[in-house]
């Protein structure tokens, strides 16, 4: 199970990573990924 989340959470933020185009544009996408994993880890509870 963790080795699979391991995997999914390094490709979305290899496709992050692809998908923007500068630094403001990276950490925009970082943030919004973080919040991602936050809510899911909140709804897990």
């Amino acid at each position: 199970m963790l080795k699979k989340l391991s995997v999914t959470l390094a490709s979305l933020l290899l496709l992050a990573l692809v998908g923007c185009n500068t630094v403001e544009g990276m950490g925009k996408d970082i943030s919004k990924a973080g919040d991602a994993i936050e809510g899911a880890a909140k709804k897990s509870k």
